[in-house]
């Protein structure tokens, strides 16, 4: 992943006093629990995407195609949905302009829809199948982290620029997996690896999981970019 989750909280975490974008809280630098404040406020008008500044829709967020080979286990994800973004908290957030540094902690329970197609092994049991699937992901806790650089805009301004991201994440609370149509839609074979990855969703989500949230944070720092360049730095804080 490289360079957050949004998540709009990433860019909503600084405040701002922006023409451009109103829904943005001014903070002073340092303060973090305004960031805080100001970047849950913000969530909801970010995740339904703003179109004048170049910023998509987080909730719904839509993607063709997601891929990942973890550990023996090919998977793809076609034509997925991810819902439940505007409902997001916001746990943390710090921001140092000295070192041009900023990182984010979001708390989300989302749901995914779409068509899947798995083959190989999944933990201990092999896995086989192609058709729809979903998945329910109850408070997922996601921290990205940004390296951020200084540069001109088209405007003659300075604005800030998202060089370099990574982040972790770690579900708390729970996830349900439906997958249709697994082995051809043997029941005799589908049935125990149904009840498997239910019973066993914190180690399934180690193994299905990178890929998605993967997307989904980049997908989210896409948007924060757009904002930055959207709006110029000195009306992201105030100093």
């Amino acid at each position: 992943m490289n360079k957050l989750t949004y998540l709009c909280f990433l860019a909503v975490i600084l405040g701002a006093n922006s023409a451009s974008a109103p829904f943005i809280t001014p903070c002073k630098a340092g303060d973090n629990a305004c960031y805080v404040a100001s970047a849950q406020a913000a969530v909801p008008f970010i995740a339904v995407g703003i179109p004048e500044l170049g910023i998509k829709s987080l909730d719904p967020m839509e993607f063709d195609v997601i891929k990942g080979d973890q550990g023996g286990l090919s998977l793809t994800f076609k034509d997925t949905a991810v819902t439940g973004m505007k409902g997001c908290n916001v746990d943390g957030v710090k921001h140092d302009l000295s070192k041009g540094k900023q990182s984010v902690t979001i708390r989300c329970t989302v749901e995914l829809n779409g068509n899947y197609k798995l083959d190989g092994q999944l933990l201990v049991l092999p896995i086989k199948g192609e058709g729809k699937y979903k998945i329910n992901i109850r408070d997922i806790v996601i921290k990205a982290s940004t390296a951020l650089s200084t540069v001109d805009g088209d405007d003659g301004k300075k604005h800030w620029n998202i060089d370099n991201w990574h982040f972790t994440h770690q579900t708390k609370t729970g996830a349900t997996f439906k997958f249709e149509n697994l082995f051809n839609g043997n029941k005799v074979l589908a049935g125990p690896v149904e009840d498997f990855v239910n019973t066993n969703w914190r180690e399934v989500m180690h193994e299905i999981a990178p890929p998605i949230v993967h997307a989904i944070v980049a997908r989210v720092v896409e948007a924060v970019s757009a904002l930055y360049k959207a709006v110029p730095a000195e009306e992201l804080f105030i100093a």
